[in-house]
């Protein structure tokens, strides 16, 4: 068995993600890392990030969608933190050489919650109850594992690959939609390059909110009233670059927006 140092290997990614390099995968350096080695060392990769002044805004899910895990060669879902430093207003001009190293963006369902919520035991309907509304949002997911080699326990203590994340200006009720049956679009440089339904997502965006709760309520962590909770990508991650324009579309209930320079 190998003993693994959490705090060393947070503060090695934590060092990465702040002067922008990669590490060779988690995975090859501890052959014997498990998901619980990884979730130990997300803590501690969080700590560093609240240590130097950022705040707990939310958390996230990812790798929901088959054609995502397909991409990246994972199988289940991840899970990690939202914090201030990552969000970003709606039309954000966002400087890839000073935050990011290798961003692709996603298409996402935002949720702003209403109230707590506390696993095991969520359900869709809790979720739908404790929803006060939501948001178009783009994620733009960043790894710190090189060329995105990850399998799951890589990314779980690489904070579930987080970048930053954009919110669009339109807070969607929810009383009377079909998340499921909602499509969203997403532009790359005003061509279309990809859609996909809210079904994308574990069958139902709520189900996915769902399931996030009840996995971090096992491990002490509840949703908290007013966090905003990021679903998974309905569509393909696509890469980007300096000079390129995204936009997506919620229906025609809302959009974002973001260009990176």
């Amino acid at each position: 068995m190998m003993d693994i140092d959490y705090k060393e290997v947070a503060t090695k990614l934590y060092q990465a993600l702040k002067d922008q390099y990669c590490l060779e995968p988690l995975t090859s350096t501890y052959k014997e890392i498990s998901i619980k080695d990884a979730y130990e060392i997300s803590k501690f990769f969080l700590q560093k990030r609240i240590d130097d002044g950022d705040k707990v805004v939310g958390k996230k899910i990812g790798v929901t969608s088959k054609v995502v895990q397909e991409m990246l060669g994972v199988h289940q879902p991840d899970f990690g933190f939202l914090t201030s430093s990552m969000q970003y207003p709606n039309n954000a001009k966002i400087k890839i050489e000073d935050l990011l190293i290798q961003p692709r963006a996603e298409g996402e369902i935002a949720f702003i919650l209403s109230n707590d919520l506390s696993g095991p035991g969520i359900t869709d309907q809790d979720v739908k109850d404790s929803t006060a509304n939501i948001v178009p949002c783009f994620e733009i997911v960043d790894s710190r594992i090189k060329d995105w080699k990850i399998k799951i326990e890589d990314t779980v203590a690489d904070n579930a690959s987080c970048g930053v994340f954009v919110l669009g200006d339109e807070r969607i009720d929810v009383t009377n939609l079909d998340l499921a049956n909602l499509e969203l679009k997403m532009y790359k440089n005003d061509n279309l390059i990809s859609s996909g339904k809210g079904s994308a997502v574990q069958g139902n965006p709520y189900q996915a909110v769902a399931w996030l709760a009840n996995t971090l309520g096992e491990l002490g962590i509840p949703f908290l009233s007013g966090e905003i909770i990021l679903s998974g990508s309905l569509v393909p991650l696509e890469p980007v670059q300096a000079g390129d324009q995204m936009r997506l579309t919620l229906g025609d209930l809302g959009s974002a927006q973001v260009e990176f320079i």
